[in-house]
């Protein structure tokens, strides 16, 4: 087994003089830094008293496994011969919030992807499953993640 380290900073931004005196009284601004990349603006879900124009967490984790199984099916794509010319995905995610706490309970990810020729165009849908397979993030989550996958032929 081979472990891998990540590592980032974050910063509440969100101190409007008197800290958290009260609920309605600080702002859910955060900074996520890493050294070499662009910063990253987060704050809650405005249904939290978040920012809209800012990353939420739940938006990261929406994020972070469409991201993951984009890069295990290009992977996937490359063993099996499938040349994929474009990709694209929305996914989408339900939380169910029970009093202060809650949890995902589903995502369903929705790949749009193109591939260079029909004849690749069985096994480009095929091997979707394989790729959630490898997907460490998805993976690592305690909600089902699952795909409603379109293939197109580019040209």
């Amino acid at each position: 087994m081979t472990d891998h380290h990540y590592a980032l900073d974050l910063s509440w931004q969100g101190n409007r003089g008197t800290g958290t005196s009260g609920y309605r009284d600080y702002d859910r601004d955060v900074l996520l830094t890493a050294a070499g990349k662009p910063d990253l603006l987060g704050s809650a879900d405005p249904a939290f008293r978040g920012d809209a124009a800012r990353w939420n967490p739940e938006e990261l984790l929406l994020a972070a496994l469409a991201q993951c199984h984009l890069l295990s099916y290009l992977h996937s794509a490359v063993n099996h011969g499938v040349v994929v010319v474009a990709y694209d995905d929305s996914p989408v995610g339900t939380m169910a919030q029970v009093g202060q706490g809650g949890r995902f309970t589903s995502v369903t990810l929705r790949p749009r992807v193109s591939v260079a020729d029909a004849s690749m165009a069985e096994v480009a849908q095929q091997i979707h499953g394989e790729a959630s397979a490898n997907c460490f993030i998805a993976a690592s989550v305690a909600f089902p993640v699952s795909h409603e996958p379109t293939v197109l032929v580019a040209g």
